[in-house]
């Protein structure tokens, strides 16, 4: 592998910490609970698309590009950031997002206007016509842009979530903690593939489980093939010989809730009892419903007492204001 000589720019604050989680274990009657905190990555609010665009935007400043491109939803973690990252590169950011443009800027949509970044609004059928036109425009202007998928996902952005492996192992080699079983939100795939690639790059044992967010199970078949060609297209990158398949990948789904971007009971209660048990805040939207899902999990009897499980935490707090009236039902 070559991980030292790739492009990267530098733009986390890493480590992030672990913590253990004692209250909320003790609520929940076990296991032990520990949780990886990507939210204080520190990039406008932090999260963990900030570890994939350090190699996004090293990738892009090598290759002589002087706008970083994209395309998310009306309250994309991942365009905040990206727009954050083109910030502090000395980019322009243009972001193609679903929807209308809000009568009031609120949550990530407030961020990308202060951040500078050009908005583009669009239906969301509209975006693959969009992106290519885009690009043709800014080139046609004698710009050079830079293209970054959904969520940053393709085998440059996983590598930020192998190298996140290797700092969580150097963590929990020093700390003494066993870890059973890694948690975390699944959804564009590449922090998922990154972290699978980087449980055998660093030898973790333990088992790995996609929580999906916005999946049904019709779905995962072929999400789980997309996962494992992430992987490998990281893997290419980084000139490792590891080869993943779809039955390295595990995803739990059940739990996609009404519709992306409806909030339900499970989000909202996972949310209050994240933050009263232990001050920590999650997102309705990715966090929120990730950490739902693990706590049906360990109500269902999934994990023993005796086994030690780590969340990791992805971010996304500037959400929760989008989506005040709804965290406030009953």
């Amino acid at each position: 592998m070559h991980l030292e000589n790739l492009p990267r720019f530098s733009l986390a604050h890493l480590p992030t910490p672990i913590e253990a989680l004692e209250n909320l274990s003790r609520e929940l009657g076990g296991p032990q609970l520990l949780i990886k905190r990507d939210d204080q990555t520190g990039l406008a609010f932090g999260g963990n698309k900030t570890r994939k665009l350090e190699f996004l935007v090293g990738q892009a400043l090598v290759q002589g590009a002087d706008t970083l491109v994209t395309v998310g939803a009306a309250q994309s973690n991942h365009c905040r950031q990206t727009a954050a990252a083109a910030a502090k590169a000395g980019l322009k950011c243009e972001l193609i997002l679903n929807g209308k443009r809000p009568e009031v800027m609120i949550g990530n949509p407030l961020l990308f206007e202060i951040l500078g970044a050009n908005c583009h609004w669009i239906e969301g059928c509209q975006r693959p016509t969009k992106l290519c036109e885009l690009s043709e425009q800014l080139r046609a202007q004698g710009r050079q842009p830079y293209l970054i998928p959904v969520g940053g996902s393709n085998g440059v952005g996983a590598t930020g979530y192998v190298v996140a492996m290797q700092e969580l192992a150097g963590q929990l080699s020093n700390s003494k903690l066993p870890v059973d079983h890694i948690v975390f939100g699944s959804s564009s795939g590449g922090t998922h593939a990154g972290l699978l690639l980087g449980a055998r790059v660093t030898g973790f044992n333990g088992q790995l489980s996609g929580l999906s967010i916005d999946k049904a199970k019709p779905e995962l078949d072929s999400y789980a093939e997309q996962v494992a060609q992430l992987a490998n297209d990281c893997a290419n990158y980084i000139r490792s010989e590891i080869r993943l398949t779809s039955d390295d990948v595990t995803v739990i789904d059940g739990y996609k809730g009404e519709a992306n971007g409806v909030i339900g009971d499970r989000e909202r209660s996972a949310i209050k009892l994240m933050a009263r048990c232990e001050g920590i805040i999650l997102d309705p939207l990715y966090a929120g419903r990730a950490f739902g899902t693990l706590v049906d999990l360990i109500r269902q009897g999934r994990f023993q007492r005796e086994e030690t499980v780590l969340f990791w935490h992805t971010g996304g707090t500037p959400v929760l204001f989008a989506y005040a009236n709804e965290l406030m039902q009953s």
